[in-house]
């Protein structure tokens, strides 16, 4: 009897372990019938264009005097942040950061490893996001600033542009 039921046993495991497996064809059929989705959707029918006349809207002309420009050499980007000195002799118009740290400890360090390469190196925190900037350089004319990150930019490849907003 042991036998028998050993041998029953065993035979239903075997249909329960060959009956799970996924066969090749359900795999094939499924794959075409994403395709034949995929294809269906790609060669939906294209509806007609209606043309539609274009809201226009007035141009209000403002007087030369309230139009403020920023010197825009080269169309070089610049970011305009307001930010107080931590950490230096006071910024110009224009600045060249080269690191933006959340711990003051980190930016001093970098501030300190522009000192010993001969840069006038500043910190500067930006109040608003909470961020301590790291000026390499700082200059009144906006094309001496960006000569002098294109210059800082082979060992600071992130430097950037600061307006000193006022």
């Amino acid at each position: 009897m042991k036998k028998y039921m050993v041998l029953c046993a065993g035979l239903c495991l075997a249909m329960v372990l060959t009956g799970c497996k996924s066969k090749e064809s359900a795999y094939k059929q499924a794959y075409e019938k994403a395709k034949a989705a995929e294809s269906s959707q790609v060669q939906a029918p294209v509806e007609e264009t209606v043309e539609e006349t274009p809201v226009v809207t007035p141009v209000q002309t403002r007087p030369v005097t309230e139009t403020k420009v920023v010197d825009n050499v080269d169309n070089v980007a610049v970011r305009e942040e307001r930010v107080s000195v931590v950490n230096g002799n006071g910024l110009r118009n224009f600045s060249v950061v080269v690191g933006s740290f959340s711990v003051i400890a980190n930016a001093e360090g970098l501030q300190q490893r522009l000192k010993n390469a001969g840069y006038d190196a500043q910190v500067v925190k930006n109040e608003e996001r909470n961020m301590y900037r790291v000026v390499a350089s700082t200059f009144d004319d906006k094309g001496s600033a960006v000569q002098s990150r294109d210059q800082l930019r082979s060992n600071y490849p992130d430097a950037w542009l600061l307006y000193q907003k006022k």
